[in-house]
């Protein structure tokens, strides 16, 4: 998985019914743009990311 910064990483949800947390991401700390990621969700929280299989990123 490779992003730049500005680019939105999508988690799908891991049970029916919930849904999909989307964010920016604002900061790559690995290699050529791999993980991990700082990325601002929604509700405004920053979290460091490292992406499962459950997860996408969508180019800015």
């Amino acid at each position: 998985m490779q992003a730049r910064v500005g680019d939105v990483l999508i988690v799908h949800g891991h049970v029916v019914g919930q849904g999909d947390r989307k964010g920016e991401i604002i900061e790559v700390r690995g290699p050529d743009g791999t993980p991990p990621y700082v990325v601002r969700f929604e509700d405004g929280s920053e979290h460091l990311v490292f992406p499962g299989p459950d997860a996408v990123v969508q180019p800015a």
